[in-house]
């Protein structure tokens, strides 16, 4: 996609171990250290434990929750939260190792080629619905190798603005775009991220020309949002919600098709744009061929977890909503998000190799 040239300088943060550029000498730095704080007090508070027997996990065997990303982001601090009321509820040990890199590739790979008896479980995002269309070869087959099991949580992007652009709603937006083509840009925490595809989608069904900057991570994002180089952001609700509550940015939307529980004061970009959806969300499989027992048995500790209103508290915490399903209902879900994502993103011609 090629654009006018604008105000912000291009710029492509696209691995894990890329430096953040340098901003203005006047641009406002955000610390992460509040929304980090909070998401560690999240993982690691105690929950209190049941006096009641509670049911061994078949075999008895210790297990490995896999997280496909660094320690302290959401889906790392989720993915603690359900291994210990997995704990709680089995009697046995739930280890969650983080096994970060290659856009999460590198930790679904591990499960995806490891024992199939639950022994290993696996947290996932988004991208095992995305990365079989976004990067140019896996060594695993997302839909062949790993078996969905429940979902757990859901967290909306939010549609923010910097402070002085003359626009207070999604309808302002779309026609401030359309008066100006091609002279607005968003950023986004890296290619193929829902950052940058709720952009996109929002694009193609609102018909507005914005050009797309891209980051190694939101923090440089929004660094360069706060700044006032780049002009509005899809941000993820944990990632954002500091700089919305504090009025440093403008929040006109989420991007959920309903209003959100968490975010009661922000309207749905589907308001305005009929149609529009898009969330990141949290689940939970296991490699595909674990026997119906063992896959059930995980089922039902996860629908009971997200139940729980101490895990509901915490989810809160993280602007998430928990979601009650099981096998076949996230299953059906991951097959609907490919049919969205996976078509954008070939006309898009997003690559990674």
């Amino acid at each position: 996609m090629q654009a006018a040239p604008c105000k912000a300088r291009p710029a492509a943060f696209l691995t894990d171990d890329a430096n953040p550029r340098e901003g203005k000498a006047k641009m406002k730095n955000i610390s992460r250290r509040a929304v980090s704080a909070g998401l560690a007090a999240t993982a690691l508070a105690p929950f209190a434990r049941s006096a009641s027997a509670q049911a061994a996990y078949p075999g008895g065997r210790a297990i490995k929750a896999v997280v496909p990303f660094a320690a302290g982001g959401a889906t790392d601090v989720i993915g603690r939260i359900i291994a210990d009321r997995m704990q709680a509820k089995w009697n046995t040990s739930v280890v969650v190792e983080n096994v970060s890199g290659g856009g999460a590739n590198i930790g679904m790979d591990r499960v995806a080629k490891g024992p199939a008896d639950g022994s290993q479980i696996l947290v996932v995002a988004p991208q095992i619905a995305i990365n079989q269309y976004l990067y140019a070869k896996l060594a695993y087959d997302p839909e062949k190798d790993l078996m969905p099991i429940a979902q757990v949580a859901n967290v909306p992007n939010i549609l923010v603005v910097r402070k002085d652009l003359p626009v207070n709603s999604v309808q302002e937006l779309i026609a401030y775009a359309k008066a100006n083509p091609g002279k607005l840009n968003y950023a986004s925490s890296g290619n193929g991220t829902t950052v940058h595809l709720s952009a996109e989608l929002f694009k193609r069904m609102a018909g507005v020309d914005i050009k797309h900057i891209p980051y190694r991570g939101s923090a440089p994002a929004v660094n360069d949002l706060l700044a006032g180089q780049v002009d509005l952001m899809f941000d993820n609700a944990t990632s954002i919600i500091g700089q919305v509550r504090g009025g440093t940015v403008k929040a006109l939307a989420i991007t959920t098709s309903k209003p959100f529980s968490q975010l009661p004061d922000l309207p749905p970009v589907a308001q305005t744009v009929p149609g529009y959806d898009t969330v990141s969300w949290f689940g939970i499989v296991v490699r595909a061929g674990t026997p119906d027992a063992i896959a059930g048995t995980i089922e039902e500790a996860v629908r009971a977890a997200v139940q729980e209103p101490a895990v509901k508290e915490r989810l809160a915490a993280l602007i998430a909503e928990p979601v009650l399903s099981d096998r076949k209902s996230f299953a059906d879900f991951i097959a609907d998000e490919r049919k969205k994502w996976g078509p954008l993103i070939a006309d898009l011609n997003i690559r990674i190799d």
